[in-house]
């Protein structure tokens, strides 16, 4: 899970960095070709967004497997339970899919220029 964490960590600050970047400026004189820095255009924007979205994607699922996990294992140590658990676990699975559609679509709409 450490090795995880921090694989998670270094794309988030890749994804961050290259959301950020904005292609520089065209040099003042005679027909002078922009430079674009690492990547042309919106072309950064448009790579951080996609990193993002897929760092909201997995930490989505990261948690509804949690939340899973744990309300089976809790099932089957009290099976007299298990309808008021199962619907625990349905209302906060659908809690988290709603926020990482919202960040998913917030990384999208971030990297439309």
């Amino acid at each position: 899970m450490k090795k995880f964490s921090r694989v998670a960590l270094a794309l988030l600050a890749v994804g961050t960095v290259l959301m950020l970047t904005s292609p520089a400026s065209a040099a003042e004189g005679d027909h002078a070709e922009a430079e674009a820095g690492f990547f042309p255009g919106t072309t950064a924007a448009n790579l951080g967004g996609a990193i993002g979205a897929g760092l909201v994607v997995m930490g989505g699922a990261a948690g509804i497997g949690r939340i899973g996990g744990s309300a089976v294992e809790s099932m089957a140590r009290q099976p007299e339970a298990a309808g008021s658990i199962s619907t625990a676990m349905i209302i906060t699975s659908a809690m988290i899919e709603g926020a990482t559609l919202f960040g998913v679509l917030g990384c999208f709409l971030a990297s439309i220029k």
